[in-house]
């Protein structure tokens, strides 16, 4: 309670001339250490003059400043961000370049740092100061360990804002990453695991930028990017799963995916992926599958992936139960295939591949997985066009879940279902009319027509795909019995051309089968 009485008194005691000052400042820190003094060091108004004298010359003065600080602010996110509104990131930056002599001092600005990091409303401050500079200036420096964790532990966050993510850049942290990498890669100490681990880890954050990663590409001629290249073959997990990310992340635009396909990188990713068929490393397939992917958008790179043999390595990975490799192995197919018909009908035949897609359809507890399942299905269909690839999708029930898919919330899912239907149905609707009438098809395309919400898109492919079921009697009949005909003459005077022209179409059926 005497702590009590004389915290009132303190704000007048913190005097940038007096020389009891640096005693007080102490005091302070000392009682905040106990969480219940915290906010009665606030209602005292302890903050204000604390934080002026962060502009004291006196790095005695400085540090038991700081200390107090962090202190009464630790773990309050309102507090620390009222520290940020009084401008005190300028001003330890400043404080961390003039005494980066002084190792008390400089850990003081460090755990500062880390605790303002992790605020979103710090980043636009942290950017507007030398503090990339100042860190990889200082992480030069040090030789100990415990210090680099520190800065690491203050660059992570930081390097989570893509402005910062180009100073850092621009600073030379990514020699000072690569440094690292190479002076622990074949530590065996905990240390060195832990220091390669943040630093191939930082390294990839950096190249979630845009600005940073083209820089670092540099046309793929960049040191940087041949360095991240060489880790793929690496023997270290650690180094394979951060070399496959930095690849994916590099990937982003189709130029140097391009690129990177016509200098050999495919293969590289396959040599690691093989590696990790059996018993593999979760991440490492991951990771590889995530870089195939990308790499697989440009049109110009599917047909030269598919000849580098990527869809068999892929394949070998369907008895995963990872649902995260799962997603990324349906993605990398479903990229390779588009527009690629001979390729889509060797795997829509593929029985295996097929009876699997059906299976993860079904996977309820992983939304992305089962989404990914239903569009490489459809994909199959539409880019082969082929009545055999029908028949295997046929055969191993997948008919229904494309039913479904087009009930999807997402209007993409429910075209690309849609126009695999019709194509089931013009190929072959006599062995498809089961499944069909099973799956309440004629009822879903009643729903899909009457729903004002509805895409034109959609409203012209499930008029298409009525016209294409007249041709079975049963499903000819639920059609009549649902008087599609009063839904579709409506459409008729649709403000989309496409769907007021097929709905006259479509009517003129529907009436010539009545």
């Amino acid at each position: 309670m005497q702590e009590m009485g004389i915290l009132p008194l303190l704000p007048n005691l913190l005097n940038p001339q007096s020389s009891c000052t640096p005693k007080v400042a102490n005091i302070i820190a000392e009682m905040a250490k106990n969480e219940f003094m915290r906010s009665p060091c606030v209602e005292a108004g302890l903050i204000p003059p604390l934080v002026q004298l962060l502009n004291s010359t006196d790095q005695e003065v400085l540090l038991q400043t700081g200390r107090a600080l962090g202190n009464i602010c630790y773990d309050s996110h309102t507090l620390q961000a009222q520290l940020i509104n009084m401008g005190v990131i300028p001003t330890l930056v400043k404080l961390l370049g003039i005494h980066s002599d002084n190792t008390a001092l400089t850990e003081m600005c460090l755990i500062a740092f880390g605790n303002l990091a992790e605020l979103e409303s710090s980043k636009e401050q942290f950017a507007s100061t030398n503090i990339a500079e100042e860190l990889v200036r200082l992480f030069q420096k040090q030789t100990e360990h415990e210090k680099k964790e520190m800065i690491f532990e203050v660059l992570a966050p930081l390097a989570e804002n893509d402005v910062i993510k180009l100073q850092l850049v621009e600073a030379g942290l990514v020699e000072c990453l690569l440094e690292v990498v190479g002076q622990t890669v074949d530590g065996e100490r905990e240390e060195d695991i832990a220091q390669l681990k943040t630093a191939s880890d930082l390294m990839v954050l950096l190249l979630l930028g845009d600005e940073s990663m083209q820089k670092l590409f540099e046309g793929g001629k960049g040191s940087v990017f041949q360095r991240v290249l060489s880790w793929i073959p690496s023997h270290n997990h650690q180094l394979q799963l951060a070399g496959a990310l930095a690849i994916a992340n590099f990937a982003r635009n189709d130029g140097n995916c391009i690129h990177m396909v016509d200098t050999g990188i495919v293969q590289k990713l396959l040599d690691l992926l093989d590696r990790h068929v059996e018993e593999g490393n979760v991440t490492v397939q991951h990771a590889a599958l995530s870089a195939l992917r990308n790499l697989a958008i440009p049109v110009v790179n599917k047909s030269k992936m598919l000849s580098a043999g990527v869809a068999d390595v892929v394949l070998k990975f369907l008895q995963s139960e990872m649902p995260p490799v799962q997603f990324k192995l349906l993605g990398t197919l479903r990229m390779l295939i588009d527009t690629q018909a001979e390729a889509a009908e060797q795997l829509g035949t593929n029985g295996k591949l097929v009876e699997r897609l059906v299976e993860w359809c079904e996977a309820k507890d992983h939304a992305g997985v089962m989404g990914e399942s239903n569009r490489l299905l459809s994909a199959l269909i539409r880019h082969s066009k082929s009545k055999e690839v029908v028949r295997t999708v046929i055969q191993k029930g997948g008919v229904k879940h494309l039913v479904t898919m087009a009930t999807s919330e997402h209007m993409i899912m429910q075209n690309e279902a849609l126009v695999a239907l019709g194509l089931i149905a013009a190929l072959d609707l006599v062995a498809a009319e089961k499944d069909f009438v099973g799956s309440s098809l004629v009822s879903v395309l009643h729903k899909l027509l009457s729903d004002e919400r509805s895409a034109p898109e959609i409203k012209y492919n499930s008029m298409i795909l009525i016209c294409a079921v007249m041709g079975s009697e049963p499903l000819s009949k639920e059609v009549q019995s649902l008087a599609f005909i009063d839904v579709v003459s409506k459409l008729r005077a649709h403000e989309n051309k496409t769907v007021s022209h097929q709905a006259s179409l479509t009517e003129q059926r529907l009436t010539a089968q009545s």
